[in-house]
């Protein structure tokens, strides 16, 4: 129950795991007060054990990223969730599983029309997992092209401008600033920019 699920350590057919699999585990979303997602998870992983359901509630994920951000010049990696006020379960829907997860503390209740909770497809549980790291291997970057930008060090320290290109790979950025009354480019790594909000 408590495996690790780092993101970008784990393959994601590795981690689902049941191509094939014939014994009904299906991913499921529930509904959580908005930033009680990790007491939520941690409260259902509680119940589970205490309830003797290890056979029906398997695991319990709350969707995040990591996101390399700078501030003044120090380089930090900041989780954000996904999809704040949700978690993901993996179960076998009956009706003992479902009301131990619909009566967890914080659970407001699970995602489907009317009263009947309808299961992820495959496909979109994949494409949660990718969008969280999963596969990739590195934190995401809080800088995309457009984005307007101080320079926080540096002989152009104090200027503004907009990122025009993003390099993942080499850690810099193309930032194009207004100097002498003309726009020009230059190369600077991610450690000497600040986004401006």
């Amino acid at each position: 129950m408590n495996e690790s699920t780092e993101p970008g350590r784990i393959d994601i057919d590795e981690f689902l795991g049941y191509e094939d699999d014939d014994s009904g585990k299906e991913w499921f979303v529930i509904h959580t007060y908005s930033g009680y997602e990790n007491k939520v998870k941690a409260n259902l992983e509680r119940r589970v054990e205490s309830m003797g359901m290890e056979d029906k509630i398997f695991r319990v994920l709350v969707p995040i990223i990591e996101e390399i951000d700078f501030k003044d010049g120090k380089k930090r990696i900041a989780k954000k969730k996904v999809f704040p006020g949700y978690v993901l379960v993996e179960m076998i829907m009956s009706d003992d599983s479902w009301y131990v997860v619909r009566n967890t503390p914080g659970v407001t209740g699970f995602v489907g029309s009317g009263s009947k909770p309808i299961p992820l497809d495959r496909s979109e549980v994949k494409a949660i997992l990718k969008q969280m790291g999963f596969d990739e291997g590195r934190p995401r970057v809080a800088f995309a092209v457009g984005d307007h930008i101080r320079v926080s060090t540096g002989p152009f320290a104090n200027f503004d401008g907009h990122i025009a290109e993003v390099d993942i790979e080499r850690g810099k950025v193309r930032v194009v600033i207004s100097m002498f009354g003309r726009e020009t480019p230059i190369e600077l790594d991610f450690e000497q920019i600040e986004k401006l909000s």
